[in-house]
Formats: structure tokens, sequence, C-alpha cells
């Protein structure tokens, strides 16, 4: 069912700015309308996300998504509100780049739905082609340097100093909106707020090299809030760094972890930016959650669906399999029930120590396991081993062992090869090879 475009991302809190006259071109027809995406990296992170969620619900409103790689200003890079000039990306880097963002986009978009079909475009496919002498005709000359030095990007620059490449960032990404106005019929781009200058920039060059109407646009910008924190720091970061959208950059169990782990305060916000929920679902959860604010339904709410998404429902499952044996009351039979081929994604982050066949066959008793046999990993000493089997702090496949001189032959391997020892809320997985 098509929502209405502007009216969806007022209810979530998505709508910053508007030039005069969207609304209108949206209700007139259909619409493409595109974001830019940097490709400083071979995935996208969570910060990325609300812009991403911007195309998607661009699309749920029967309107054209257009997701821009930036092959040729990438390797630049904007200077918006970066503090110094980073450092260019060689052509492979990039090409590697746009191929894992890409993959991504594709699970967020329809790229095969009719007219309104989702589209990848790269701006190196047109600058290549175009000379510096050309580029200042079609685009340098249509903009004083009065103009360009307004945008709050530039003037937060100039007391630390501006490269004319940065500088002239700008005219790069105005002509790009210029490029899709005239060869795919883009009216709109949006973006985070931060890129109101940069957006508004090609509204002027299509302005002046177009001849717009008085009172009439032909080309629309939208932007859609940062997203914070509700104590005004920084989203998207953990104490890792970024939270990537990359299972090799951060496994589903971090992603997954990640959002449950968000503040009460901050989850309503969330859940209408990032979720797919309607209006009266995040409502109802919202009265859940007060209801019970210890099952935190909320942030499992928005987990379980961010974490499907962009991965997959057998990682979910591992997920909350893994959780259920780091921090629930696991049992045996929920260990056993873990197929070889999900060890390593359930136990992912977990300490590990790798012992012969050998060494398991001979070892005598639990108290040696702990210590010796495994060199002091997962114990550091004898004594200390010992000491935690008295305090009952320690369990053997989460059955608690009652005496430091227990057999092995009490514990079953799990798939023949692996042993959990639990050291209190600490786990210590153990491969036998």
């Amino acid at each position: 069912m098509r929502t209405d475009f502007i009216e969806e991302l007022r209810w979530r809190g998505m709508l910053h700015d508007m030039m005069p006259g969207t609304d209108v071109q949206l209700n007139k027809e259909m619409t493409a309308g595109y974001i830019g995406f940097d490709p400083t990296a071979a995935s996208l992170h969570i910060g990325n996300l609300a812009t991403v969620m911007l195309l998607v619900h661009l699309q749920k409103a029967g309107h054209k998504p257009i997701a821009l790689i930036g092959g040729a200003t990438g390797m630049i890079g904007d200077p918006s509100f970066k503090a110094s000039e980073r450092s260019f990306l060689d052509e492979e880097t990039l090409r590697i780049n746009q191929e894992g963002i890409r993959k991504q986009l594709e699970r967020f978009l329809d790229f095969d739905c009719g007219e309104n079909s989702a589209e990848m475009v790269n701006n190196y496919d047109w600058f290549k082609d175009i000379g510096f002498l050309q580029f200042l005709r079609e685009a340098g000359k249509y903009l004083s340097v009065n103009y360009m030095m307004s945008k709050d990007s530039v003037k937060k620059r100039l007391e630390t100093g501006i490269s004319f490449t940065e500088f002239s960032y700008q005219l790069l990404q105005g002509y790009d909106f210029y490029h899709l106005y005239k060869h795919n019929n883009v009216r709109l781009q949006m973006g985070g707020s931060d890129q109101w200058g940069n957006i508004t920039t090609g509204t002027e060059i299509i302005r002046r090299k177009e001849g717009d109407e008085e009172g009439y646009f032909k080309a629309y910008a939208l932007t859609t809030p940062l997203v914070t924190k509700s104590d005004g720091s920084k989203f998207g970061k953990s104490e890792g760094g970024n939270i990537w959208l990359d299972a090799s950059r951060t496994s589903p169990f971090e992603f997954y972890q990640f959002w449950l782990n968000q503040s009460d305060e901050d989850s309503p916000r969330y859940l209408r930016v990032f979720s797919l929920k309607s209006k009266e679902e995040i409502e109802a959860l919202e009265s859940a959650h007060a209801a019970e604010p210890h099952l935190r339904v909320m942030q499992k709410a928005l987990a379980a669906e961010l974490t499907i998404r962009i991965h997959s429902e057998r990682d979910y499952e591992l997920v909350l399999k893994a959780s259920d044996v780091l921090f629930g009351k696991a049992t045996l039979e929920t260990l056993q029930s873990i197929a070889i081929d999900e060890f390593d994604t359930v136990f992912n982050g977990v300490p590990q120590t790798e012992i012969s066949r050998g060494d398991w066959d001979s070892c005598p008793n639990v108290l040696d396991l702990i210590s010796t046999v495994t060199n002091a990993e997962v114990y550091p000493s004898k004594s200390e081993a010992r000491r935690a089997l008295q305090q009952n702090a320690v369990s053997i496949n989460k059955v608690k062992v009652s005496s430091a001189e227990q057999p092995l032959t009490d514990f079953q391997l799990l798939q023949d090869r692996f042993i959990l020892v639990s050291k209190g809320k600490k786990n210590h997985l153990i491969r036998i090879n």
C-alpha cells in the first residue's frame, strides 16, 4: 500500500528541511529522488541507515529511489563538518567499496518492481570523460565564490584551512544533481541535514542552467535530522568503533546487542527512524514497555527487525541462541542443539582454547582441565581454579561441577569436540582437535 511520503517522514520525526513545492511535486507524479553515498569503506554503517530509510520510504510511497555511489567524488572527500582533509582512495579500493555498498542496499530496496524500481548509479561514469575546462564551463561559471563560501560546511573550515579540492566538492555534488536531472529525470535530492548546503548547490545549478520560471522550481531538496542520542552525543558507535552492516566487520551478535542495549529514552525515536513498523505498532510497543520496562520490548523488537533485514532470519535465531547461552539460562539441551557449523557464530567473541584429543582423553579431572591442560588460559593457576570450584562457581556445559576431582567422563563433548566452561557469568570455550 502506498503512503504519503512527506506525512510518513513527519510522524516519524524524519523531516528536517525541504524546499518549497517539494510536497506538491511528490503529489503530482511519480518522482525520482536520489541520495549519494560516499564509498570510503566496503560497507555502510548504521550512521548511514537514516538516509537509506529515506529511500525506502520514498519507494514505498510509489516513487523511484536512486542510490548514487560517489566513485568520482569519493576520490576527493566531502569536507562537510570534517575537521581536516581526508586521504584519497585509489580506484581499485573504490571499486571494491562500491560493490560492497551495492549488495547491502539490495537488502533495503527493490531493484525489480516495475517503473519505480530502485537504481544505482556511479558518478565516475560521467565525470571520467569531463575535462577541467569543460567542467568549469558546465558548472563553475554558474556559481559565485561568495555563494560557495556562504555554505556552513565551508565557513567552518576557513579558520583551519580548506584545499581547493575540497572547496570544489559542492560543485561536483551540484553537477551530479544536474546530470541526473537531465539524463535520469531526477527531481529530488535527499540527505542528512548536514548536506543541505551541498544539495541546494545542485538545485541552484539546475535553476541557473535551466531557467526556472518565477515561483516554479524544477528540482527539489529534502533532508532528515542527524540521529543523536538523548544526551546529545553521537549515535552509531560502540566501544569498538562503527557498527557496520557487514557481518565480517560487526558480527550479527554484536549488531543485535547494540540495538538491545539502547536506552529507554532513545528507543522510541530509533523505532520511528529505523523500523518499518506502523505508528500503531510502535505506540503499542511503547505501551507494553511502559508496563514492564524490564522486558525491554522496544529494544528487542527493533533489534530483531534490523538483524533479520540486514543479516538473515537464521542469523537472528543464532543470535538468540547465543544470547541464551552467554547471558540467559541455557541448559545442556540448548548447547546440544547447536549444530557444528553454528559454533563459530554462537561463540563469536568468547575466549577459546584448543587442546589435543590426547590431552582430553588423558586428563584426569575438571581441575586439571581448567588449569594445567589448558595452559592457564581458563584459570591462571591451579590454586585459583581450585578456589573457584570450592566456591561452586564453575559449570561445564551449563552443569555445575560438584568437585575438583570430578572426572571428565561425567561430561559429554558438544558435537564431539567442544566443551563450555562457565566461570560465574563468563564463558570459555575449549576446542578438542
